[in-house]
């Protein structure tokens, strides 16, 4: 029986979005610029998606722009601040995505911007105290904070956080990918300039995301070229995956209490039985309900005695998980070292999905408990 835990890297495609996208990619795959009736018929399901994505946020339609993905969003979103309000000050931390860190990192590097990183405790919460100092003297800056962290699932106080961004007349963006579809986003309550979302994240397809801009005006045409998406990303539009994502967003959203409630009896499930293994810890917060994403649970484990890579064991074994973020398999999670974490540990990120089930959960433990004991128990080679 294969176990797929690795949904915080990308979801199964849903079913009913499955359905929603299958005409579009083999009746009415018409382009949706075309001035004829089946491409004015993709571009009203362009913007019926567009009209859904933005009653999930209780925005307006004109606020959401169609991109490939997190990565795309993020990347805009941070070009367009800095473009439109002339940001020389980026306050953002070390625990954020590659696809916000390596942005800034560049511009940094140019000399474009000053990057401030807020300071993190070992459980990775962040100064909001360090965060309003820097911003008392009105210096334009940016904040790029993300909402639910993809290795460790910590949850930041956003609220707070758009609070002190008014307050101080800052432009506040934050990735949204992990929380979208899972928890309730109120763009009329929260305020933000930017939010981004990806649609595998949440039982869409794959290559594409959509990105919230406040003032419209103001965003930066990342990707130049027609005049898609009222001149503001050129490229024509893909009109099956953006109805795959409204349909996985609308399902999400009208199923959240119910998807919610499995989901985190999953999570307390693997919790409490991994908490009888010997050396176990739990990162961040991710093992505190309230201060953490329900779909993710980070674990730190004493390295195997014989030096067996744990990943690939439980890979062996047919489970499927990670040790971080997708974007960071091939070296060492900068997560996982901005929380001074130790080195003789092994760090499994678990990820669930609503597809997920109690039956899947007792045998990883099973897995997990087998695999250390028979650990314990090898005999210890002697040499003459």
């Amino acid at each position: 029986m294969n176990i797929y835990l690795d949904n915080a890297a990308t979801t199964p495609l849903a079913n009913e979005v499955f359905t929603a996208m299958k005409p579009f990619i083999f009746e009415s795959f018409a382009n949706p610029s075309s001035a004829h009736a089946l491409g004015r018929y993709a571009r009203e399901a362009v913007e019926r998606s567009r009209k859904v994505i933005a009653d999930a946020l209780h925005t307006e339609p004109g606020n959401i722009f169609f991109t490939s993905g997190g990565t795309e969003g993020d990347n805009t979103a941070i070009l367009s601040a800095i473009y439109h309000h002339n940001i020389r000050l980026v306050i953002t931390s070390r625990l954020e995505h590659y696809a916000v860190l390596n942005p800034l990192k560049s511009l940094a590097e140019r000399g474009l911007i000053r990057l401030v990183y807020l300071e993190n405790d070992s459980k990775g919460k962040l100064s909001l105290t360090e965060l309003d100092t820097l911003l008392e003297n009105g210096e334009p800056a940016l904040i790029s904070l993300m909402h639910g962290n993809n290795e460790i699932g910590n949850l930041n106080p956003i609220l707070e956080i758009a609070d002190l961004a008014e307050h101080h007349g800052a432009i506040f963006h934050s990735d949204t990918v992990q929380t979208i579809g899972h928890i309730d986003i109120n763009t009329r309550q929260l305020a933000p300039d930017f939010l981004v979302g990806s649609a595998h994240k949440f039982h869409g397809p794959k290559g594409v995301g959509f990105l919230y801009a406040k003032e419209p005006a103001n965003l930066h045409a990342f990707i130049k070229g027609g005049s898609q998406e009222s001149g503001k990303r050129a490229g024509t539009e893909n009109v099956a995956g953006i109805v795959g994502m409204a349909a996985a967003l609308q399902h999400a959203c009208n199923n959240q209490k119910l998807y919610e409630t499995h989901i985190q009896s999953l999570k307390k499930r693997l919790l409490n039985g991994l908490t009888n293994l010997a050396g176990v810890s739990f990162n961040g917060y991710s093992d505190h309900p309230d201060r953490s994403l329900s779909t993710v649970l980070s674990v730190s484990l004493p390295t195997l005695p014989d030096g067996t890579n744990l990943l690939q064991t439980l890979d062996r074994a047919g489970i499927f998980v990670s040790g971080g973020s997708a974007c960071s398999s091939n070296h060492s999670s900068h997560v996982i070292e901005a929380l001074r974490n130790g080195k003789n540990e092994e760090t499994i990120r678990f990820s669930f999905s609503r597809y997920n089930t109690g039956a899947e959960i007792d045998e990883v433990v099973a897995q997990l408990n087998n695999l250390y004991r028979n650990r314990r128990e090898q005999p210890k080679l002697r040499y003459a």
